[in-house]
């Protein structure tokens, strides 16, 4: 089973996750942030991933520290979980509308971190929500998950539908570069012989 939990406690946040890459989409949610725990819901039930996030963070100031630190450990949790990265597909993409919103998620699990995100909110939050701690969390999961990262938000007029769009694609985008192809198997899918 490729799993793994990191527990990540600093000044600012105090954060158990875990992820497993071959689970059925289930959550275990508690960042105290609750359309952020939407969002995570929305990567683990459409890239078929088990994931837990335990989170105690200084809210009191605001969501920037638990956001980005959820998006770092969640992203070591994922190199953990990936291991070794032999036999996967290892890119993966996906477009996903919703109503009015459409969005596309390209990534590569190359051990190089970098994020392209393209999306312009309509909003500046959503509910209670910063939309700028979106990028945030995606620039802590890549830095730390060591993948490359494309995000575009194509089209949209509601933020959430605009948000929701591209949590789902990355949950798909992320099923499939780590699914396991069978013509693959042993094989590391670079040239290089590691990534």
């Amino acid at each position: 089973m490729r799993a793994a939990e990191v527990i990540r406690n600093t000044l600012e946040t105090k954060i158990t996750a875990s992820i497993n890459l071959d689970g059925t989409g289930l959550t275990q949610l508690n960042t105290g942030l609750g359309f952020l725990d939407h969002m995570l819901d929305q990567i683990a039930r459409h890239g078929l991933m088990d994931i837990q996030v335990h989170a105690n963070g200084d809210l009191h100031i605001d969501a920037h520290h638990t956001v980005e630190d959820i998006g770092i450990t969640l992203g070591q949790a994922f190199a953990k979980a990936v291991g070794d990265k032999k036999g996967i597909r290892r890119y993966g993409h996906a477009y996903v509308p919703l109503d009015e919103a459409l969005s596309r998620v390209v990534l590569d699990i190359s051990g190089r971190p970098g994020l392209a995100f393209g999306c312009v909110f309509t909003r500046a939050a959503i509910g209670t929500f910063d939309v700028d701690l979106i990028h945030e969390f995606f620039q802590g999961f890549v830095n730390h998950a060591n993948i490359s990262l494309h995000i575009d938000n194509l089209k949209g007029q509601n933020s959430h539908h605009q948000a929701e769009t591209i949590f789902k694609a990355f949950g798909r985008a992320l099923r499939m570069a780590v699914e396991l192809d069978s013509r693959m198997e042993g094989m590391m899918p670079s040239t290089k012989g590691s990534l």
